[in-house]
């Protein structure tokens, strides 16, 4: 019997040591760093760090975040993915890693669908499109019909092939039988500027990144890419409202742990996050300040959103014929 004690006890000591056996009780006793597979200044690093800061005060230990830029997100998204899954390294991210990328290529350095587990989807909004304030286009009804009396004359800044103001745009194109000319940039700020230099007549964007150009009289929104307006701008009508209810675009920011990280762990890191995501200070400086809807969900309906998520971009690869590449 003495010998059995002995011997559980001592399995007991080397499956304390093993990665991935950390006790939520003494989570985190060290460093935890949140890895951000993008530049940093952009908004998923801005979400990452704010969230960082509170997260360091409430566990008395340090969380750092960490950009890894590259390949549309990928080298960032394979580091998250190789890392001990130990809740100590943590993903922030945009639906380009864990949606879209899985449509642009054929192969990947992890599995979009396998690689991470769903936190929590801590906020989301709706993709605005946009065109320049002197233009005689005024709402969804005029962009058709221009496009249809004059084809291929009417263009979209976009930061790319495959990108969501890609899809979103050239879906619409698609179903209003119209040809827009697209026009790809090196990121959404230089699409933006093009747009208000009248060098393309459309682009799409958060209402974060369009709030203050809007406001100046800079920009014209034409629509909100969703079913709901937006708190930021409720004058602005819907896709849904204008006759294109396929046209939806929604940009979130959400928290993935690496698979295999013990569900213990993972149940406090939610717990924590969203209790931190929903202070009221929180919510008006790093949400509604910025046009973003508060989210914090369940692992389980974030799992659900990706699920819909997938199956949209889904169903606008198909309408445009995207392949991978």
């Amino acid at each position: 019997m003495k010998h059995i004690s002995a011997f559980v006890f001592a399995v007991g000591c080397i499956a304390s040591a093993l990665p991935g056996s950390a006790s939520a009780e003494t989570y985190p006793d060290r460093v935890v760093r949140i890895i951000v597979p993008f530049a940093a200044g952009g908004g998923v690093d801005i979400m990452a760090r704010a969230l960082a800061a509170e997260l360091g005060q409430k566990w008395g230990q340090a969380v750092v975040v960490e950009n890894v830029p590259g390949a549309n997100s990928m080298i960032g998204a394979q580091r998250a993915a190789t890392s001990q899954p130990d809740g100590y390294t943590l993903l922030m991210t945009n639906p380009s890693t864990v949606v879209g990328n899985r449509f642009l290529y054929k192969e990947l350095p992890y599995d979009p669908a396998k690689s991470f587990v769903p936190i929590s989807m801590l906020a989301r909004t709706a993709q605005v499109i946009l065109t320049n304030a002197q233009s005689p286009i005024n709402n969804m009804q005029d962009l058709a019909t221009a496009a249809r009396r004059a084809p291929n004359t009417i263009s979209y800044g976009t930061p790319g092939r495959g990108s969501q103001e890609h899809l979103l745009l050239e879906t619409i194109a698609k179903h209003e039988k119209v040809d827009l000319l697209g026009v790809s940039y090196r990121g959404i700020a230089p699409a933006i500027t093009a747009t208000l230099a009248g060098e393309v007549n459309l682009t799409a964007a958060s209402p974060g990144l369009s709030a203050t150009l809007i406001a100046a009289g800079k920009l014209k929104p034409l629509a909100i890419a969703s079913e709901k307006r937006a708190a930021m701008f409720p004058q602005v009508p819907t896709t849904t409202e204008a006759g294109m209810p396929y046209a939806r675009s929604s940009i979130w920011f959400g928290l993935f742990g690496v698979a295999g990280t013990p569900q213990e762990i993972l149940k406090k890191i939610h717990a924590d996050v969203t209790a931190v995501a929903k202070e009221p200070k929180f919510v008006e400086t790093n949400l509604t300040a910025r046009g973003v809807e508060l989210v914090a969900n369940t692992p389980e309906e974030f799992a659900a959103d990706l699920r819909s998520d997938v199956a949209l971009t889904a169903d606008m690869v198909k309408v445009i014929g995207l392949q991978p590449e």
